[in-house]
């Protein structure tokens, strides 16, 4: 697959990329993505904290009155959940949330989000390079009309003028390679990739 390499401004920039049709076209499968989205999200989250029951608080496990002849109800200790400081009656549970996912299956996910954005929303520029200037950064994407929301991927390393220009602008986010992501991609109205990052991606697949 042949696409041309624009600039951050959306003007036409050096000579074309070839694209490899293993990462970059792929017809995307709506249960594959879901799976990996799903997977990466779950995995995201904290593990839920119990409460502490009745065998958890520390409190004397000493029956503390009769059994009968005082009047009040028949405890057998402290820990009650009727008493203050007691256990929690049918409290919280421990709920871990780290689901397993195949290999296989999460970089189908990847190449199949890439794929996606390859039949509409891909741009390739050549690098990254430019003044750290957010001002100046802002201006290149509104007249490029990416949209809102842009992903901007780039290889081993981000360029760190672009990093410090890119942080201040609401709906730009920047990744390296290595942290190319599902969910990330599709979550953005455009994704756009260095050379170095095309690269890096097709690498992680061929190896």
């Amino acid at each position: 697959m042949k696409v041309k390499v624009l600039n951050l401004d959306g003007s036409a920039g050096k000579g074309d990329i070839e694209l490899s049709d293993d990462v970059f076209g792929l017809e995307p499968r709506a249960d594959i993505l879901h799976r990996v989205v799903t997977w990466q999200l779950e995995n995201r989250r904290g593990i839920a904290r119990a409460t502490r029951e009745r065998s958890d608080v520390a409190r004397t496990g000493k029956k503390w009155g009769r059994q009968k002849g005082g009047g009040t109800a028949r405890h057998g200790d402290r820990a009650a959940p009727v008493f203050i400081g007691g256990g929690k009656a049918h409290g919280a549970r421990r709920r871990e949330f780290n689901i397993s996912l195949n290999k296989k299956i999460r970089a189908l996910g990847l190449k199949m989000a890439l794929s996606s954005k390859a039949q509409n929303g891909l741009v390739i520029v050549d690098t990254l390079d430019g003044e750290a200037k957010t001002k100046a950064l802002a201006g290149q994407l509104a007249k490029a009309g990416f949209g809102k929301k842009v992903l901007v991927i780039d290889g081993e390393a981000v360029n760190d003028n672009f990093a410090r220009a890119a942080r201040n602008i609401v709906g730009v986010n920047v990744l390296p390679a290595v942290g190319a992501n599902v969910y990330d991609i599709l979550k953005h109205d455009t994704l756009v990739l260095t050379r170095a990052a095309v690269e890096k991606l097709e690498a992680r697949f061929n190896g």
